[in-house]
């Protein structure tokens, strides 16, 4: 297994980090602000000559402790990586490819979003966790130690902390990955997202500084000046009709029977449906939650193999009793949550991990407008990913991320 420890980016020099150049786009239209002084937000399409100058110009000036990299899998991801490496010399690169993208217009297709951190307000510290089925937990654990007190010692008198996983969102091991990853991150609150391959479910890849890998995650560990809440919420709540896994394969997420019937027919015949009908609207409109401890959390359905066996996005076992969940509005449950969660303040960017099946509701129920709206007066910035993780936990159909704010001393 190869754990690779990228160097610390510490605060350096003097401050860079004013606005950045609003530019045009290809048609001449001006481009859209690219952020506030103290995080900065960019998109492009993947396609396009020139994409990574037009992105770092929209970025702004360096130097950046960390770039975040969301990448269609339309575009040419090893390629894109290599040119961000080069495009951005002394940051930390952190890239995976998305099952869409997010960014100043909010819900993209055949995208690059970026979230900029500069080293003028942030310090970051990366990890390449690679074969993920052989992971040396007692090893990783130790070395997260060893980098956290690094981080500490460089920037001493920055006190916000949090982390950000990127993982192989095929790898089927993102639940004892991020178990193993939270014994060693004390009381670092960390959140993530699964990589994705659109609605293809073929390859995801995750990406450090220009090195391209499958079967892996990257962990991204940032101190910061700035203000920051890490969240999950999801608009979900369960409701009384109950399931029994009764044959399952844990290994590979599959659920064979529930209530002792194929699984598919069993869960078409409570929907009220024909197995033959289930599709990714089916599951995006009639999730199922499981209970652990006092709270719900959605154990999101991928796909209905040919044998009738159902493929699961994360954990899933015999005995388990899964409940059908009425979803509220999209829409003006995450208004409610972020107006909630920010009370009023105007976040720098909300760097957040989107479930694949919340951009399936919001497209079957022609709420995309609405949601991307929402998602850019937040400064939103992110990709639609195969999963999500929250502290020890790995999710789904949930929104996970981080409120960045201003620093304290900043108006």
């Amino acid at each position: 297994m190869d754990l690779g420890l990228a160097a610390v980016r510490a605060p350096t020099g003097p401050r860079t980090d004013g606005p950045a150049p609003s530019g045009s786009d290809a048609t001449g239209t001006p481009a859209l602000p690219t952020g506030l002084p103290y995080v900065r937000i960019a998109d492009e399409p993947c396609h396009e000559p020139g994409m990574m100058d037009r992105l770092a110009e929209r970025l702004g000036p360096g130097p950046f402790a960390l770039v975040a990299l969301f990448v269609s899998p339309e575009g040419d991801f090893p390629a894109i990586c290599q040119e961000a490496r080069a495009r951005f010399p002394g940051a930390e690169i952190v890239a995976c490819t998305t099952a869409g993208e997010i960014g100043a217009k909010g819900y993209l297709e055949g995208a690059v979003a970026a979230i900029g951190l500069p080293a003028s307000h942030f310090a970051a510290q990366t990890l390449a966790i690679e074969a993920l089925d052989r992971i040396d937990s007692e090893d990783l654990i130790h070395r997260l130690v060893r980098s956290r007190t690094a981080l500490a010692g460089l920037a001493p008198s920055w006190s916000e902390e949090f982390a950000f996983l990127a993982i192989d969102g095929l790898s089927v091991r993102e639940d004892t990955t991020v178990s193993a990853i939270s014994a060693g991150l004390g009381p670092v609150p960390l959140f993530g997202g699964s990589a994705g391959d659109g609605a293809r479910f073929e390859a995801t890849y995750v990406s450090l500084n220009g090195k391209v890998m499958r079967d892996a995650a990257v962990l991204a560990l940032i101190r910061t000046d700035c203000q920051v809440e890490v969240f999950s919420l999801n608009h979900l709540q369960p409701a009384d009709t109950r399931m029994v896994v009764t044959g399952a394969d844990p290994a590979r997420r599959i659920v064979r029977e529930l209530n002792a019937e194929p699984a598919a027919r069993e869960y078409a015949r409570v929907l009220g449906k024909n197995a033959e009908d289930l599709d990714t609207f089916t599951f995006a409109a009639h999730p199922v939650v499981v209970r652990l401890g006092e709270t719900h959390h959605v154990r999101a359905i991928q796909r209905v193999l040919d044998s009738g066996e159902m493929v699961f996005f994360s954990a899933i076992d015999e005995g388990i009793v899964l409940r059908l969940a009425a979803p509220d509005d999209l829409v003006d449950h995450l208004g409610r949550e972020l107006d909630r969660m920010t009370g009023g303040r105007d976040p720098a960017a909300l760097w957040i991990c989107d479930c694949i099946l919340r951009r399936v509701e919001a497209e079957q129920k022609q709420r995309v407008h609405e949601m991307s709206r929402l998602l850019a007066s937040r400064r939103a910035v992110g990709f639609s990913t195969y999963g999500e993780q929250i502290g020890s936990m790995h999710v789904n159909q949930t929104m996970t991320g981080v409120a960045i704010y201003p620093p304290r001393h900043l108006p």
